[in-house]
């Protein structure tokens, strides 16, 4: 299968390694080049536009920060003939996706948001939560079968499987923060180090979610992939998922403004287990 891979972040990157690991033909495009080395060094392609990279695929794939940025590459796709079926593992709103859906070529659009880092996407450990017409989701299974350890059909609405991913990142960063909190907090009372880390990977009350930044929370540079500025992002639109079913979040405003908080303090660039960060300044 000819696929492309639009954007190269690190889970853009991470895509396009897993699908060449299992001899996809992949060519890739990002906004700003030379983000794409080591997808080249295992045999991908770099395209200069979004129109080159889709051209003559099966399937595109795109891994992009948010709806503005979906939105711009979706205008560009549209009208390529034969069209490729577009597939968003972006974190957007479900109406962008529903938008996105409309502006692909033959609305042949299926939304794939990931469950899952790209250390797990490389590994072929991560979900995707899959929305779009069910023959187009069958029309893509190989991409299913070799990418993912598994997958979750919400529906024929693209938006409902978004609406999955942002209640799961809703889960994910207050639950970070509330770690954080709690890291932060033995450090000050000069609790012994390894103890709370064994403790905290032991108690059933830390999701397991989270000890893959446990380390980080106590040592580390905070060097992930997962920005606070793009968790801010990623809160900002679950609380405003739920505004528009009627329900308010008051802790999800909370949380919501302590990632932009450590964005606006220097770690906007960073890791969301940076949000720690607000306490030890």
């Amino acid at each position: 299968m000819r696929v492309a891979v639009l954007g190269m972040g690190r889970m853009g990157r991470a895509l396009a390694r897993r699908l060449l690991a299992h001899d996809f033909a992949v060519a890739v495009w990002n906004r700003t080049p030379g983000r794409a080395a080591e997808v080249l060094d295992a045999g991908g392609h770099e395209a200069p536009t979004p129109e080159a990279a889709a051209a003559g695929r099966d399937a595109v794939l795109l891994s992009l920060a948010d709806d503005e940025a979906v939105r711009e590459v979706m205008e560009r796709l549209w009208g390529i003939e034969p069209g490729p079926v577009v597939v968003d593992t972006s974190t957007i709103s479900p109406a962008a996706s529903r938008a996105a859906r409309d502006l692909a070529p033959g609305r042949s659009y299926v939304a794939a948001p990931i469950a899952g880092g790209p250390t797990m996407v490389v590994e072929g450990k991560a979900t995707a939560l899959i929305g779009g017409d069910r023959a187009l989701v069958e029309r893509l299974e190989p991409i299913w079968a070799d990418v993912f350890s598994s997958t979750a059909y919400c529906g024929e609405d693209p938006g409902t499987a978004v609406a999955y991913k942002l209640l799961n990142n809703y889960l994910l960063m207050s639950g970070l923060a509330a770690l954080g909190e709690v890291v932060a907090t033995a450090q000050a009372l000069g609790l012994d180090e390894g103890l709370t880390r064994a403790l905290l990977l032991q108690w059933p009350t830390v999701a397991p979610m989270l000890h893959g930044r446990l380390d980080d929370l106590i040592t580390g540079d905070h060097g992930g992939w997962f920005t606070t500025r793009l968790g801010a992002k990623d809160l900002r639109l679950a609380r405003m998922l739920a505004a528009g079913a009627g329900v308010d979040l008051p802790l999800a405003r909370l949380v919501e403004r302590r990632y932009e908080e450590a964005a606006e303090k220097g770690w906007s660039d960073h890791d969301i287990a940076a949000v720690v960060e607000l306490l030890r300044q």
